[in-house]
């Protein structure tokens, strides 16, 4: 299981997909929404796991579980 985080690159103006806890980013997209797509392909080929969205200010702005992780919340995501 990895768990992925997206975030806009300011040098590149791109958004970065990261591996937590890896130095280098696993890709990027021109949108938010295709980078997102891709951290919840690199997180369900890795055998699940978390894919964080931050915002623009850099801070958390929405979590997904991707299966098969483990997610703590009984409650159906309706986001997404």
């Amino acid at each position: 299981m990895s768990n992925y985080h997206v975030s806009k690159n300011k040098e590149t103006s791109k958004w970065d997909i990261q591996k937590e806890g890896g130095s280098r980013s696993s890709g990027s997209a021109n949108t938010q929404k295709e980078a997102e797509k891709m951290a919840k392909t690199f997180a369900s080929n890795s055998g699940g796991g978390e894919v964080r969205i931050h915002g623009l200010n850099g801070k958390i702005r929405d979590s997904d579980t991707v299966a098969p992780g483990n997610d703590p919340r009984s409650i159906k995501d309706t986001k997404h």
